[in-house]
């Protein structure tokens, strides 16, 4: 356990606020942008200011705060290390005898404390967030969300797999509803009926109009019904608009909603398995950037420190952009998402050592 001390407190302190203050004006400037270009649909549809400010924005603030985050830790650390070394405090500080490695604890620290906040929310505290946002710009802003998909056919068991010639996702309710259960390419069992309504009371679907068909051997048995409620593994959020659904999960539910899309054999899992290792790796980038901020802005030259400036945030760009065509590749399924994932903080992680050891010590 080190000690802290009163360099480190000085240089944390900066670091911090300097942080916060790069948030504030950034998140602003954002804000004002999307006020702007959403204001039309807010008069349009009469939105009270009261909803705008509680459900809308103070749930967008945190999510741009943390989707940012790298980026705006690179510039706070830009801006506190090209302070000092304007000042000539770092050479004095390295004069003293200590190492440039010293120097970089409090940044370090200070990324660790933003990367632990950074991890808790971006997995529990702003999926929550999410759900209210959404929820509000799809009253507001892209308007009631109708399922439109013909011929719908779910796997929701093992052997078990589920058809709706449609599905009204204002009242949840499918119609030509058929669920089959199959063992070894042979159907055991068939269950028809002209439509499945959701009961929210009893959590269950109610079928309604049913017969059921059981094969045992060239043996057909045939049963019918007016009503059946029953349990399936399938809710009307299966038939609600998946725009950005993964944003809206905590880890927890991203773990769980894989694991059913997996037993399911559905498409489009991989945009879910992306948010997952995004909000794993995400922290990582805020210190590999904090340190390559102080690498490239911590010397001083006759010509300024703007050439090292532009380099920093020529690599901090690059770095984003990697994480983006990782994503990009990893979404048709050619390349593992955990890898995608992971290379852009293995590069840079290499990149940041290389200039750690070519900067004066």
């Amino acid at each position: 356990m080190f000690k802290i001390t009163i360099l480190d407190r000085y240089i944390l302190k900066n670091y911090l606020t300097t942080f916060v203050f790069v948030v504030v004006i950034i998140i602003t400037v954002i804000l004002v942008i999307d006020y702007t270009e959403k204001n039309e649909d807010f008069l349009t549809k009469n939105v009270p200011l009261k909803e705008i400010f509680i459900s809308y924005y103070l749930n967008f603030i945190p999510y741009l705060v943390n989707i940012l985050a790298p980026l705006l830790v690179f510039i706070a650390t830009v801006f506190v290390t090209a302070r000092l070394a304007s000042r000539t405090e770092i050479i004095a500080i390295l004069s003293s005898g200590t190492s440039f490695l010293r120097i970089l604890r409090p940044y370090l620290l200070g990324s660790l404390i933003i990367s632990i906040i950074t991890f808790y929310m971006y997995g529990w505290v702003i999926p929550r967030a999410s759900r209210i946002r959404h929820g509000f710009e799809n009253v507001y802003v892209r308007g009631q969300y109708f399922f439109d998909k013909r011929n719908v056919h779910i796997k929701v068991a093992p052997q078990s797999y589920v058809y709706m010639e449609s599905y009204n996702n204002t009242i949840n309710c499918g119609y030509q509803f058929t669920i089959e259960t199959i063992d070894s390419g042979r159907v055991v069992d068939k269950l028809s009926a002209s439509r499945i309504l959701w009961v929210p009371d009893k959590q269950k679907w109610r079928i309604e109009f049913w017969k059921k068909h059981s094969f045992d051997g060239k043996k057909e048995i045939e049963t019918r019904g007016e009503v059946l409620d029953t349990a399936i593994n399938l809710s009307p959020k299966d038939f609600e608009t998946q725009h950005m659904l993964y944003e809206q999960m905590t880890i927890d539910e991203l773990n769980a909603h894989v694991a059913l899309l997996l037993e399911r054999g559905a498409e489009g899992v991989e945009p879910y398995k992306i948010e997952k290792y995004t909000r794993i790796t995400y922290p990582f980038s805020i210190i590999i950037l904090t340190i390559i901020g102080v690498i490239v802005s911590s010397r001083k030259s006759r010509e300024g420190v703007g050439l090292q400036i532009a380099l920093g945030f020529a690599l901090a760009f690059l770095y984003i952009i990697f994480m983006i065509i990782g994503q990009s590749i990893s979404k048709d399924g050619s390349i593992d998402p955990l890898i995608t994932a992971w290379v852009p903080n293995i590069i840079f992680s290499f990149i940041g050592l290389i200039m750690y050891f070519r900067v004066p010590k």
